[in-house]
């Protein structure tokens, strides 16, 4: 003959179906987590670079400090150097590969001496910046024309001897 059945006989096989169903529910809710955030991973992260790039290249805002002397709009003397007289270095401050190199390319192609090419101490120049070593004000005027560069001042930052004998220096920014 049968056992005869008990209350505890009848509730121990439903309370055991629940805690593997339960645990069944858990396993598919991780495995639909990590298969949404596979799915969601590429876009998102496009989005991102997309947002940091963006913001990178934005425009200055308008209130910010100018931490260079703008190109002065009053009679400045004529260049007493010829273009291939004046050495000039260039220094990458925009964190492009190869940016200093093509412009260094760019430069000599208008007639300027290059007197060396490398990365400036920082990587996060907004705008190029031409520089001049004292006296040399109005070449820097020129090579700022000629590179249609806005930013025009002494030397800020550099050493005369990073110039290497040169007289002026460009800085390459981000625009």
């Amino acid at each position: 003959m049968d056992a005869p059945l008990t209350a505890d006989s009848l509730i121990r096989p439903w309370r055991t179906a629940t805690l593997v169903a339960s645990l069944v529910a858990a396993v598919e809710l991780v495995v639909l987590i990590a298969l949404a955030l596979l799915l969601l991973a590429k876009p998102l992260a496009h989005a991102v670079r997309h947002h940091a790039q963006a913001t990178a290249l934005a425009p200055a805002k308008t209130h910010a400090v100018k931490p260079v002397v703008q190109a002065k709009k009053h009679h400045v003397a004529k260049p007493k150097l010829s273009r291939s007289a004046v050495g000039v270095v260039v220094f990458n401050g925009n964190g492009r590969a190869g940016a200093a190199s093509s412009a260094a390319a760019r430069l000599s192609g208008l007639g300027y001496r290059i007197r060396g090419k490398g990365n400036a101490a920082r990587q996060d120049y907004a705008t190029t910046v031409v520089m001049y070593k004292r006296g040399y004000e109005a070449e820097g005027v020129r090579l700022a024309h000629d590179l249609h560069v806005h930013v025009v001042g002494p030397l800020d930052g550099l050493k005369p001897s990073a110039l290497h004998g040169g007289k002026l220096a460009v800085v390459l920014g981000a625009r």
